[in-house]
């Protein structure tokens, strides 16, 4: 797991947070802010993802250079 993955995760779930504290007490603008720290924690989570497919590739490439077929 990466800083992005991390964060990302801690963001969503404060976001869920955030939106269920505002259903609780009937503010709409806490749901809503609660939903859009999700949608960013979601999206800072798949930039995470991404880094580690193209970590992995990396590290493929540089194995597959040392120990051809």
């Amino acid at each position: 797991m990466n800083k992005n993955q991390a964060q990302g995760a801690v963001k969503n779930l404060a976001g869920k947070i955030q939106e269920e504290a505002g259903k609780l007490v009937g503010n709409p603008e806490q749901q809503a802010k609660g939903l859009q720290k999700q949608v960013s924690g979601k999206a800072e989570q798949m930039l995470g993802n991404a880094k580690e497919v193209v970590k992995d590739a990396r590290e493929a490439v540089k194995h597959a250079a040392k120990h051809p077929a």
